[in-house]
This record gives structure tokens, sequence and C-alpha cells, in this order.
């Protein structure tokens, strides 16, 4: 699509190749402005269709505003979840308030919004001068998933393999919960609110330099995992390491809050137009071949499906098939709140949770008063509802030239080779077992990727497989909103684990299948670099 655009009048002279302007002195004439071609989504302000809200984009409140489109009884239910959402539990009995028991016993935060602040990231923990590392605490939003590494690759999941699903660690299972209830742990009285094991968190630094001559440096991410419940005191550097949690084939890796507004959306994409992405043996030549991960799907299976299997949609590694598996799969795991979808406790059948309860007395695993769960229908509806049905920020400054310029180079780059522009959503039909709501219906939508994994190469990689995805591939990180990510919150990082402080610290640690961009990233002038960065932060 041609499109008019207008420059300075320096800028034009530039053009015509003045030696005044520090022209290259090649002969091939620079095109003219007015000749260039700029791809399509460069003038797109509605990310989210009509879903889109342009009225809060620019405040610490941009992730957190309903569809405008939604009817009165759906903005009803997603107000009520927006106060589920932000519920903090407390530990059980509260006889003052007991719809806000069942905290635990171990968890990593007491309610959602500790893990998504305002609706986006939560905050990069940072270490304080003068310290080689920080204990994760009630401020971190970040985890460890953990599991045991597989004896081989797992390609076809199938109820004798347990779909190919991570192996739970024994007596600790697939998250390392830092956090505990008073008396959660046998040895409570030298750690009055341990979890499962503490967690430290420190930072190694290397240079990246650009062929210009200029520099940046990254961090990453390195984490000590010290006193598990099972054998308090010890370390990896043990002698004889007894823990369970301590082993040679325990696999770890961070995991670092998404922003949860748009989910809907890309729930209601149609599984046949991600699927028509993947590109396994990369037909094309661009070095890019997305996979499909197929997953468990808790709500198949209590619907008594015989094949409990659903496309991944969401989480870092594609690895949860919906907004209700992957937001009641946060509230128990996360919280330690049982719900309907979920209604065992996540640590059930540990030696934690048996001392545990014969500890307090407690008889319970995980029910309420009435032998419900600790979460009811009507809240999990309303808090998966909520994550649904959150409004897409509008783009900004889509006129300025910087950013058009960097559309162009973001398209020229083949950043698009994962990051997809647009997806229509369907017209018709359910996500997560009900009825999707009709603000979610035939939505152009334009959130920037294919929800498929891509090898992001060894830097990136915490060689945890996860049902197909293995060690070094992640899903497609959606791009809508995420200028604003600093904005909802300024202390938020990028990446699965916050590592980058910039979305150009961001693109440098890109490799694997992204490595060609990046190094063609790398090779442009500085000038043209922000102008890919203001593009992105005009999402």
């Amino acid at each position: 699509m041609m499109m008019t655009h207008r420059y300075p009048a320096f800028a034009l002279l530039c053009c015509m190749g003045l030696s005044a302007c520090g022209g290259s002195g090649d002969d091939t004439p620079e095109p003219k402005p007015e000749e260039k071609n700029y791809p399509a989504f460069t003038d797109i302000r509605a990310s989210g269709g009509e879903t889109t809200t342009f009225d809060a984009s620019e405040s610490g409140h941009g992730f957190s505003t309903p569809a405008p489109n939604m009817s009165d009884a759906s903005l009803k239910h997603h107000l009520e979840g927006d106060l589920s959402f932000e519920t903090a539990f407390t530990t059980a009995p509260n006889s003052d308030h007991p719809e806000l028991d069942g905290l635990g016993p171990v968890f990593n935060n007491a309610d959602c919004n500790s893990c998504h602040q305002r609706d986006g990231r939560n905050s990069t923990p940072i270490v304080p001068a003068g310290k080689e590392r920080v204990k994760l605490g009630s401020e971190a939003g970040l985890f460890l998933r953990i599991s045991k590494a597989p004896s081989q690759p797992c390609t076809r999941g199938t109820e004798a393999n347990d779909y190919c699903a991570p192996i739970p660690v024994p007596n600790f299972g697939g998250q390392l919960f830092h956090r505990g209830v008073l008396k959660a742990r046998p040895d409570w009285e030298n750690n009055l609110f341990g979890g499962q094991a503490d967690v430290y968190l420190s930072y190694e630094t290397k240079l990246v330099t650009y062929p210009d001559g200029s520099s940046i440096t990254l961090k990453k991410p390195l984490f000590d995992v010290e006193n598990p419940y099972d054998a308090p005191g010890e370390t990896l550097n043990s002698a004889n390491v007894t823990s369970e949690l301590l082993q040679d084939d325990v696999l770890m890796g961070w995991r670092n809050g998404l922003p949860v507004f748009g989910l809907g959306l890309l729930e209601a994409i149609p599984e046949a137009d991600i699927l028509a992405l993947v590109d396994t043996d990369d037909a094309d030549g661009d070095k890019i071949s997305g996979r499909a991960n197929f997953v468990f799907d808790a709500v198949k299976a209590r619907a008594g499906d015989t094949n409990p299997v659903s496309l991944g949609r969401f989480g870092w590694k594609a690895n949860t098939p919906s907004v209700r598996v992957q937001s009641l799969g946060a509230l128990r795991g996360d919280i330690g709140i049982t719900n309907p979808l979920f209604p065992d406790e996540s640590i059930v059948g540990t030696a934690l949770h048996d001392s545990y309860l014969t500890r307090t007395g407690f008889t319970d695993t995980g029910e309420d008063e009435n032998g419900a769960p600790e979460a009811s229908a009507e809240f999990s509806d309303s808090v998966v509802f909520y994550a649904e049905t959150l409004a897409v920020p509008a783009r900004r400054n889509i006129d300025a030239p910087d950013v058009r310029e960097g559309a162009r180079l973001f398209d020229q780059l083949n950043c698009t080779g994962c990051h997809k522009p647009s997806f229509v959503t369907k017209s018709s039909g359910d996500i997560g077992g009900l009825p999707m709501d009709e603000a979610l219906k035939g939505q152009t939508i334009y959130p920037f990727t294919d929800m498929l994994l891509h090898d992001m190469g060894d830097e990136l990689a915490d060689g945890r497989p996860d049902f197909l995805a293995d060690g070094n591939e992640w899903r497609t990180r959606s791009l809508w909103g995420i200028g604003l990510t600093q904005t909802v919150n300024p202390q938020a990082g990028f990446l699965h684990d916050g590592r980058a402080a910039t979305l150009e610290e961001a693109i440098l640690w890109h490799g694997g299948e992204s490595e060609l961009s990046r190094d063609d990233f790398m090779a442009l002038n500085r000038a043209e670099r922000e102008q890919v960065i203001a593009f992105l932060m005009s999402l």
C-alpha cells in the first residue's frame, strides 16, 4: 500500500544525496519519501478491534480498562471479576472473612495482582548495592518451574505418557513455592513463613558491542535454591545431597508474570489459522520454523473427553490451552486456592502437605467448611471473564516519522516472521468450555504473535521441556501494549525472566531462529535502531 510520508526540508535535501547532508556517495538514489512502501499495520491504531481502549493508553492503568464494546451485563460480570482479581487471601481459619480463607499452605503470592501489577508485568527484583544476591520474598512476582529430566523427548502426548506433561519432582511437584503460611514447614520455628525452599537471585553481566562500536551491558538472572524442607540447610554444594529438590536431574526455570489484557481475543483466534503458520521444515528458507504445542486440557478432562488434549496458547511455553486453565491453574498453583477446575491442593500427596495437616490438626485438603473448593464457581468464573475481557490499549504516535520508519524496518528485518501482525477472531463458538462473549467475536486484531513455539537459542534456554516444547523453545510473545509496559509498572522488565530492562536489551537476547533478525538489527545504524524501538514503543 502506497503511503504519503512528509519529511522536513532538510531530510529531503539529504535524500537528494547532497554532500552537505553526509551522503554515502552511492550513485543509487534514495527512494523519495512518497515512494516508500510501508507495511499495512503501520497505520493501525485499534490493536484490539472494537475491544480497543483509546482513553487510558497513556496512563498507569492502560492495561486495566474493560473492553468498551461489552454489553451492560457483561460489564457487570467483568467488574465483579476485577474485585476477585485483586482479592488478597489469608490463612484459614478467618472467622471474620471466611470467603478469604485458604491461602497456601505454600504459595508464591497472596493475590493475582502481585504477579500482574495493574494487569501488566511484575517488578523485576533488584540486588541492593553492595550485595551479591537477594532472597525472594513477598514482593517477588516471579517463581521457578521445576520438573525431573525425562529419559527421552516426548513427541506425542497420550494417556500412557501423561500427555507429555512435565514430570513432577517427588514431594515437591511442578512449581517451587518460596513462601508458606505459619507452620507450613516441619521446622517452622526456624522458618516462620518459609515455603518449600529459599530462593536467592543474582545476576551475571556481559557486554555486547555493535558493529558501529557502541556497546550495551546485558544482565542474566541466576538463582540459588537452598534450605529445602526435606533437608533443612542443604544447598547444591552440600556434601551428600539428600533433598529430592537438589538432585542433578531436577530442571528449573524462571517464570515471570505476563500482562493479562487481550487474552480472550487470543483464545478466539481460530485454531486452523494458527496451525496454518506451522513451518517445522522451514519451507520458505527464512530460518524460522514455528511449532505448535499440544497440552493436557483440564476442562476437557473434567468434561469426560477421552483425549483431553488441546492446542497450547498461553504461558511462556504455550503450556496451557485456555484462559480458564491458565487463570484457575494460577489461582491454585501460585496462591494455593483450590477451585472447581483444580479442587486439590497443588502439593497434595507430598510429605510437606501431610505433615502440615498432622502438625496443625487440619483435616481438609483444600475444602471450605462446606466441603467445597476454597474458591466458588462464581468467584472462579469472574476471574476468568475479567482476564478474557480486558481492553487492548490503542497504539500511539503512529504518524511520527520515526515510528513509521521503524514499522518498515521491523518488517524488513523479518521480525514479522514470528510476530505475525494480525488475525481475525472467530464469530461463534466456545472458549475455555463456555460460550464466547459477543465482544470478542469477529474482531480484526493486531497482537504481533503467531502463538507458536520457536527455538530462541541457548542464551535464553532453560533446558526444561514442557509438553511438546523443548528446553530452547518459547511461545512468541504478543507485542501489543508492550510500549506501555513501564508506564504501567516502571520496575517491570522484559522476556520470560525479566532480565531485559529495555526493549533493545530484549532484542539483543534473541538467538536461535531469531538470530538472523537480531544480527540485522545490530547492523543498522544507531538512528535506524532507535526507529525500530520507536515503533515497538508505539504498540
